[in-house]
């Protein structure tokens, strides 16, 4: 197989880094991130081995929710840039050989959007409305029109001055589109189309399993077990009123039908956060090429747990011809270098809300399972999915004082909910200056001194830092997939590994990851490439906790 950056269908096998702009360089001095910050550290994210990147929303924007609340879908948001600098980023991406995939935010626009404005000043009943999901209230008017809870906590109802009420299923600034409107379809091809015309390889559409929603008739009441973005249940099966319907299928052929008339093809991928088997449903040949493996991100770390979702996402990929995908982090979940590494039946909310003074995390398990996770996730078939910092191996940061919170879900829940600003935390670029080399002034968010120890700089040359280990592995990823792994590799597990291990074969890779309790023997009849131990440990078995890549030779026996 060639190199995934050339070949027209790049995105199976495709290492993806995940840009969350306002944390990952500040050009300016601004304490936010921005393009031109992006520019300048590209090389970092190539020298790293990541085919793409994936940059989430750096449109026009009030910022309520971090660029998720978009007023307008073709320009950038000042604080970002300009349109010259996404051009800029483009074109310095592709000289270094990265592919670019931009956010799509399609379930809702912001407040301030110039559709939401004009909806505002314009009566009910109208069509300007309609493009929105205003609805009169229940009783005298004055209760939402349904008990739909949002997202974010608290209800997903918002009342204008004239009487009605709008849905927002996230934060009260972000109302929710009808998507049955032709105007709402037309808008965002047209949308696609500009970007694709600038450069873009791909899209990332947020909320994918959200657009279409059961708006004919009377709205139906959920009652109080209400279910959230986060895994719709199987239960559902199609017919939930918001999430997960059947209707959306024919918005995303629609999706695919533009990205298909350019040439070469492009790449669309979906956050969806619908059961596995009907998340499959997402990548049927004419519709998006890859969705989000959530089940792989919240697996616990067992080896029955994983084998598990690893077998069932592989079976359920190979039934659309889609490619798999793996994931560990992203900027909505709580970094996987500290969620590993939780004591059984802690739940990562809970945790969050101790701010750190409760002894849940072993700092040394921690980090040994971190690079062991790495090897796993890189070994896989299919494409990886990497969250800026986990290279660094970068914890949650769980003790951000309230008064710096900047996510809307602490403030909508009431506090119950701390928030997803601890894996938001600006990157540590250097081990000294205002903002560790974030940027020449104050970050939005803080910094804690353990970010001095693992930024770019201070693990650069360390040849048993994090980064070290990334590098390698994906040096030696690229290198397997030349030469026969890719998305469609057979997987297969060695029968004669010993309890506790998952050994798997995946094209010219053979990956053993030790989860028992005791240390495990390796093969003899061949060296490891790589292992996560760090160097000095005992070499021909792998302590619990720790990985290593061998070559895929003869002499196994399978599963």
């Amino acid at each position: 197989m060639s190199d995934p950056r050339t070949t027209e269908q790049w995105w199976r096998t495709a290492v993806v880094y995940q840009i969350y702009i306002r944390s990952f360089s500040d050009s300016d001095g601004d304490g936010l991130g921005d393009l031109p910050g992006i520019t300048a550290r590209l090389p970092h994210i190539a020298d790293l081995g990541a085919d793409a990147v994936w940059i989430t929303p750096f449109y026009r924007s009030p910022m309520h929710d971090g660029g998720y609340d978009v007023a307008d879908h073709r320009a950038v948001d000042p604080r970002f840039g300009t349109l010259d600098d996404a051009d800029d980023l483009i074109g310095r991406a592709h000289e270094l050989g990265l592919r670019v995939i931009i956010d799509i935010v399609p379930n809702h626009t912001s407040d301030q959007h110039a559709w939401f404005e004009e909806a505002l000043t314009a009566p009910p009943g109208s069509d300007s409305r309609s493009r929105y999901v205003f609805r009169d209230g229940q009783g005298d008017g004055t209760e939402p029109p349904t008990d739909w809870q949002s997202v974010f906590g608290g209800p997903a109802w918002r009342r204008v001055p004239d009487g009605q009420w709008y849905l927002h299923l996230f934060g009260p600034h972000q109302p929710d589109l009808d998507w049955s409107h032709p105007e709402v379809r037309a808008d965002f091809e047209d949308i696609l189309r500009f970007w694709l015309d600038r450069g873009v390889d791909g899209f990332r559409f947020d909320v994918a399993h959200g657009m279409a929603k059961d708006l004919v008739g009377p709205l139906r009441d959920l009652g109080p077990a209400q279910v959230h973005h986060r895994i719709v249940g199987d239960g559902w099966q199609g017919d939930h009123p918001f999430w997960d319907r059947d209707d959306v299928h024919a918005l995303l052929r629609g999706f695919r039908r533009v990205t298909d008339a350019y040439t070469p093809p492009r790449a669309t991928v979906a956050e969806s956060w619908a059961a596995l088997d009907r998340r499959a449903l997402y990548t049927r040949p004419d519709e998006l090429h890859q969705a989000f493996n959530f089940d792989f991100l919240n697996t616990p770390w067992r080896a029955d747990a994983l084998r598990a979702t690893i077998d069932r996402s592989l079976a359920l990929a190979a039934g659309t011809g889609a490619a798999p995908t793996w994931v560990l982090s992203n900027h909505d979940v709580v970094r996987h270098a500290s969620r590993l590494a939780l004591f059984d039946g802690v739940d990562p909310d809970d945790w969050l809300l101790t701010d750190g003074r409760t002894p849940h995390i072993d700092l040394v398990r921690a980090a040994c399972r971190a690079r062991a996770a790495a090897l796993l996730l890189l070994a896989l078939p299919g494409a990886a999915y990497l969250y800026q910092g986990e290279e660094l191996g970068l914890p949650e940061v769980a003790d951000l004082p309230a008064d710096v919170l900047q996510d809307p879900v602490h403030d909508r829940s009431a506090g119950r909910r701390k928030g997803r600003d601890g894996c938001r935390v600006p990157l540590p670029w250097s081990a000294t200056g205002p903002s560790l080399g974030f940027g020449p002034g104050p970050a939005w968010l803080p910094q804690p001194p353990s970010y001095r120890s693992l930024s770019v700089e201070a693990q650069h040359l360390d040849p048993d830092s994090m980064l070290a280990l990334y590098r390698r592995a994906l040096a030696l990823r690229h290198t397997c997939m030349s030469t026969g792994t890719g998305a469609d590799a057979p997987l297969r597990w060695q029968s004669d590994s010993a309890p506790g291990l998952l050994d798997f074969r995946a094209g010219d890779l053979r990956c053993v990851v030790n989860l028992s309790d005791g240390p495990a023997r390796l093969p003899t009849d061949r060296p490891p490439l790589l292992t996560s131990a760090l160097s000095g440990t005992p070499g021909g078995r792998l302590l619990p906790d720790e990985a290593a890549w061998l070559g895929a030779g003869g002499g196994e026996t399978e599963a």
